[in-house]
């Protein structure tokens, strides 16, 4: 990566950060460089970049590319233990006539190959036999097809964008597909308290794109942004990277439009931050994954936009260096910490394997022509490295506090090795080795993933336990190909304790499946954490809520389903 400010311990040629023989480091050059990042406009992630060479669309092929490659096997075969539910109704044509008189023929697919984008997930792991997906474009029209569905016992699956991780946006057999993608409009937007109301089918860069104009940010940012849709967002309550400086949807989200699933029309489109009148029913909806209702409607609050912003790509020796960067950024960059993540080198393997270029901490004594090919050979030895982003409203104040950070941390030896971006461009191509890793996981065949919460100090325990135990029962081998399994790598949000544990395989398999759990969840509950972090619950991980929610709970959460779905029409296989 050209032009990127080089921040070493060891002297560098360049002369952008030298360091004495002492190991004491001047940060003349950062300041200088850093100084030089002018002020951003649009959304600030990889779709920023123009040299990004259509990354976003390669990473999109590229994750729908396994399942166009192979066949997937149907969830039905994979999971024979699972079985329909004789009470719901098998479609008919009559049904399918009902459908089209209510949405228009264009709306209602029954094309074989065209509804495998809807029986297939993001995963390529799991794969319905809907035969038919709706898609309607008003909520007045999702509530009549719901209502119909309720009164014949039609089970119903809700979909967004189809981007989910644990199987929770795909028919398990034949529901009928209800998709949002129709219903893609911003509603209104105050820019005196930033509350932007939307359809659920608006895609989240479309809707931080729009708020960019406005002088405003989307509370949330994770990598699928050019894909996953808001309603989909906010049925799994995800998370992401802005989390550690926005927060929670619990928290954003203002308001709801959903429709109840016996087609009762649910509104809560509020502006208000104050509402002490009841119960909060909104919540109810916020990661529910579509068993509640279907969300169609978002009220939000979206705060101001950063006007600068910067990157920092840090290489680390241990784990505990992790933990002190981030407790000495918390401490120093305050309010301007924007996001701070942390990957081990194996991610960052597999993101040089799909991303195609040199590492950016390879060094300018790297021959990127003599790697012929072998990206890999590129990521320095450095265990662990570290993403921090910093973004406010005044440069030079912004500029002080990320120049004393950097100098501190690298004095006192908790990072070795760093570069600083200089433009956009470059933020966006240090940001693609962080965001490339959940396409990347699965680039030799499939990945199995696990989104999990865990005390801080426990977070990386789990990853080397997991590779342990998977060596120890002879599965796991990078270069043995009659082996399952490639490698296990761990990355994810340090500042919310959320670790994404990736178990990247050759192809999918009952043997690994059955090393894995409840192995995984058991080590979880051990250290007093959650089986889901952010993705959800989905068919993956139904079977092992009791892990994470104690009998009281799981009584409560059944209770409230039966309550709204009496019927057990939506999404059914899935969740509780």
């Amino acid at each position: 990566m050209s032009g990127l400010l080089r921040i070493q311990l060891r002297p560098q040629a360049s002369g952008l950060l030298r360091a004495s023989e002492s190991g004491r480091a001047s940060f003349a050059h950062v300041a200088k460089a850093v100084a030089s990042i002018g002020e951003l406009s649009g959304a600030r992630m990889c779709n920023i970049a123009k040299k990004n060479l259509g990354l976003r669309r390669r990473f999109d092929y590229f994750s729908r590319g396994i399942a166009t490659k192979k066949e997937v096997t149907l969830t039905s075969e994979m999971y024979p233990e699972t079985k329909r539910n004789p009470a719901f109704k098998k479609i008919t044509t009559d049904d399918i006539d009902f459908f089209k008189k209510a949405l228009g023929d264009k709306q209602v697919i029954t094309d074989v190959e065209e509804l495998e984008k809807y029986n297939v997930d993001w995963m390529a792991k799991y794969r319905g036999q809907s035969r038919v997906a709706l898609r309607p474009k008003t909520v007045q029209e999702v509530s009549k097809v719901v209502k119909y569905c309720n009164e014949n016992m039609i089970a119903i699956v809700p979909q967004g964008g189809n981007t989910g991780l644990v199987g929770g946006s795909v028919p398990v057999f034949d529901e009928v597909v209800i998709s949002v993608a129709n219903m893609n409009k911003v509603r209104s937007f105050d820019e005196t308290s930033g509350i932007l109301k939307l359809d659920a089918g608006v895609i989240m860069e479309d809707a931080d794109n729009f708020l960019a104009k406005k002088g405003h940010i989307f509370p949330l940012d994770l990598g699928a942004k050019g894909s996953c849709f808001v309603g989909g967002n906010v049925a799994t309550n995800a998370g992401g990277v802005r989390l550690l400086r926005y927060g929670s949807l619990h928290g954003s989200v203002l308001g709801l439009e959903a429709v109840l699933p016996d087609g009762t029309i649910y509104d809560s489109m509020h502006s208000l931050r104050k509402d002490n009148t009841g119960y909060d029913l909104k919540q109810l909806f916020i990661g529910s994954e579509g068993t509640l209702g279907i969300i169609t409607g978002i009220s939000i609050l979206c705060p101001g936009r950063p006007k600068f912003s910067n990157v920092a790509f840090l290489g680390l020796d241990s784990y505990e260096k992790v933990q002190q960067t981030f407790k000495a950024a918390r401490s120093q960059l305050c309010e301007v910490l924007s996001a701070f993540e942390f990957m081990d080198r194996r991610s960052e393997v597999f993101s040089s394997r799909l991303l195609g270029r040199a590492h950016p901490l390879a060094g300018e004594d790297v021959d990127v022509d003599s790697l012929k090919g072998n990206y890999a050979a590129s990521v320095p030895e450095y265990p662990f490295y570290v993403l921090i982003e910093v973004a406010g409203s005044s440069k030079e104040h912004d500029d002080e506090k990320l120049e004393s950070f950097l100098e501190n941390v690298m004095e006192s030896g908790e990072v070795s090795d760093g570069t600083v971006s200089q433009d956009e461009a470059q933020m966006a191509e240090l940001w693609e080795w962080r965001e490339s890793i959940s396409m990347a996981a699965k680039i030799d065949g499939g990945v199995y993933k696990y989104d999990v919460s865990l005390p801080q100090s426990k977070i990386y325990d789990l990853v080397n336990t997991v590779r342990e135990h998977l060596t120890e029962k002879d599965l796991l081998s990078a270069t043995d190909k009659s082996k399952p399994i490639v490698d296990v790598i761990g990355y994810g949000h340090i500042g919310d304790g959320n670790l994404h544990l990736n178990v990247c395989v050759r192809e999918y398999s009952k043997v690994v499946e059955e090393a894995l759990e409840p192995y995984v969840y058991e080590q979880v509950q051990k250290y007093h954490g959650s089986i889901s972090a952010e993705h959800g619950l989905g068919f993956q991980k139904k079977h092992a809520i009791q892990y994470t929610k104690n009998p009281v709970e799981l009584h409560l959460i059944r209770d409230m389903k039966k309550h709204f779905d009496p019927k057990g029409i939506m999404n059914p296989y899935k969740y509780v």
